[in-house]
């Protein structure tokens, strides 16, 4: 079975090899149609803490590594 990919922006590093990606989408309102955004946040695995704040990385599914944590990091794209 296909891995998911998402891409989103890194909003936390604090932790020691996680991170924290918030990946938006966009949908229509089913009432109104007009497009809202929706935004999720998840907790990926960083073995090298090599992303920072403010990055856009892409992450894909994975192993459970923790009880929150199933997502690792595939490529990560410098802050502009």
């Amino acid at each position: 079975m296909p891995r998911r990919i998402l891409q989103g922006t890194v909003t936390s590093d604090a932790m020691d090899k996680t991170i924290t990606v918030k990946v938006e989408r966009r949908m229509m309102h089913p009432v109104y149609k007009k497009f809202i955004v929706r935004s999720k946040k998840y907790l990926a695995h960083d073995e090298t803490n090599r992303a920072k704040e403010g990055d856009n990385v892409k992450i894909r599914e994975c192993r459970p590594i923790s009880k929150r944590k199933r997502w690792e990091i595939v490529t990560e794209d410098a802050a502009s």
